[in-house]
């Protein structure tokens, strides 16, 4: 009798169990997919330097310091916004990158369509992704210092920061792709009359554009088109980015390119890198 009771005993505390393992069981499985999940997310987000200066946009939407085109007209040796006008060629520039997310997809309609660009990278990313970089230049890119942290220049208002983030940037990228570029591009397109001697004095061309594909408002592909179509000459820089903040979202970029290149291929233009337009040397 005493043997029949600890059998019903056993098996209704093996009954009362089973419920309680397995939600227990769902439960940590649960947790440990979220853990991955956050973990996987943070890691993404650590590994991609953030802009220093902070995003593209609301930042470029504030008032620039001294317009561009009064900066070249006061330092014409120094300062370059677009190529001659007696040929149909025109260059598509890049900045902001390597970006894991998009630089790549970049490059890849780069390639499929034969066209040459000119990319102003960012030494922190650079040395967090040296492959992409290496893979711009044997892809037959020309490469561009875009700063180290992508900082705000005029609102640092240092020549010591300016120096230092130049410098790294161009030894980070000496160590990469085995030369030091002489093409400099300001974040933001921000500087004044003693950054732009400084950069001079550092023997820089400094880069600006003629184009402004905007795309860092992420409008749809075919506005971020029709604005590199509807402003594009012969000798045009055109700016755009293969990269961003880590909030930044450069798909319509990518798809934009589907259209503008064909496009303006019709149209008779020619891509070239920024140093064949302007007839300048890429690196010291």
């Amino acid at each position: 009798m005493k043997v029949e009771w600890l059998k019903v005993l056993l098996f209704l505390l093996l009954v009362s169990t089973i419920p309680f393992t397995g939600i227990t069981a769902v439960k940590a499985n649960a947790d440990i997919e979220q853990n991955f999940w956050w973990k996987k997310d943070r890691n993404q987000d650590e590994e991609l330097p953030r802009l220093g200066g902070g995003s593209e946009n609301p930042e470029r939407s504030r008032q620039q310091p001294i317009s561009n085109i009064i900066l070249q007209q006061r330092y014409p040796e120094t300062v370059v916004l677009q190529g001659p006008a007696t040929a149909n060629r025109i260059a598509l520039t890049f900045d902001d990158g390597p970006d894991p997310r998009f630089t790549e997809q970049v490059l890849d309609i780069l390639a499929e369509n034969n066209v040459p660009a000119t990319f102003f990278v960012m030494g922190s990313r650079a040395i967090a992704y040296p492959e992409i970089v290496q893979r711009m230049v044997s892809d037959g890119h020309i490469i561009g210092n875009h700063t180290y942290f992508h900082p705000n220049l005029v609102k640092e208002g240092d020549l010591a920061t300016l120096e230092r983030e130049v410098n790294r940037t161009e030894d980070t990228l000496n160590d990469i792709i085995g030369y030091r570029t002489k093409l400099f591009r300001a974040p933001y397109g921000f500087l004044y009359n003693e950054l732009v001697e400084k950069i001079a004095e550092l023997n820089y061309s400094i880069i600006v554009w003629s184009v402004d594909s905007l795309d860092w408002q992420e409008d749809p592909p075919t506005v971020i088109a029709q604005n590199v179509l509807d402003n594009v000459q012969p000798g045009a820089i055109i700016l755009m980015h293969d990269g961003g903040d880590w909030d930044a979202d450069r798909t319509n970029t990518i798809e934009s390119l589907r259209e503008i290149i064909p496009s303006l291929k019709q149209q008779g233009y020619e891509f070239v890198t920024v140093p064949t337009l302007l007839n300048i040397p890429y690196q010291k």
